[in-house]
């Protein structure tokens, strides 16, 4: 029996170590589990941070809030910036990954993926499209909290975004392997120069708020995505 009762207490200082030893760890760097948005501080940095877009900061804010507060969403929380250079939405963005991960947008859990850096040639489209399938699936495996930053939408290969329609589809819980329900995707396009069509097959059955500067649509590509096609 003591020998037992020891063997108990041994593995119970252990278990407790470990947890001890996990909790300076992330403490330390980040880790995944311990993801806390800073609702207040977020708020705050769009009222004060983000001059002459008030309804952006609103509809952004009631957008994430609601998604972060619901412990099991139905969708994942999709967001699209679209306007002129210089328009905010790159900061903004920044404001969001700034109040959501430890590390901000040096965050493993934010990843920004830059059209003409990522994606350059149409004729790879394929080998694109294999690449951001396991870019979103191995990321949001590890951290289903994961955030993906879309630049310069407008000068995506075309029919590359089709591979996120089943990420940003409605998933009950439980179903598949991978939960994408909490991840976020921000996608921000440059539409002053070139008018591509894809501002208009974001998110038509969602909020629709559309401004003069910026596109902010909250929710998920509902019908979006029936078709990358100018209609």
């Amino acid at each position: 029996m003591e020998g037992i009762a020891g063997c108990a207490i041994t593995g119970g200082a252990i278990a407790i170590a470990g947890y001890t030893a996990r909790k300076i760890y992330c403490r330390l760097t980040e880790c995944c589990e311990d993801i806390s948005a800073d609702i207040a501080g977020l708020q705050a940095a769009l009222r004060w941070r983000v001059f002459g877009q008030h309804l952006v900061s609103q509809t952004v804010l009631k957008a994430l809030v609601g998604h972060l507060n619901d412990e099991s969403p139905n969708k994942a929380l999709a967001i699209s910036f679209n306007g002129w250079t210089g328009s905010g939405k790159n900061f903004v963005s920044k404001i969001i990954a700034e109040h959501i991960f430890k590390k901000g947008m040096k965050s493993n859990y934010v990843h920004l993926i830059i059209a003409t850096h990522h994606y350059p040639h149409q004729s790879d489209v394929e080998i694109y499209k294999r690449q951001l399938r396991d870019l979103v699936e191995r990321s949001v495996s590890k951290c289903p909290r994961s955030m993906f930053i879309f630049d310069e939408m407008d000068k995506m290969p075309l029919g590359l975004v089709d591979v996120l329609k089943p990420y940003l589809d409605y998933h009950p819980p439980g179903a598949g392997k991978i939960d994408f329900r909490q991840s976020i995707f921000i996608f921000l396009s440059n539409t002053g120069g070139t008018y591509h069509c894809l501002s208009k097959f974001y998110f038509k059955r969602s909020t629709g708020l559309l401004l003069s500067n910026v596109t902010v649509i909250c929710k998920i590509l509902d019908s979006v995505y029936k078709r990358l096609m100018c209609q």
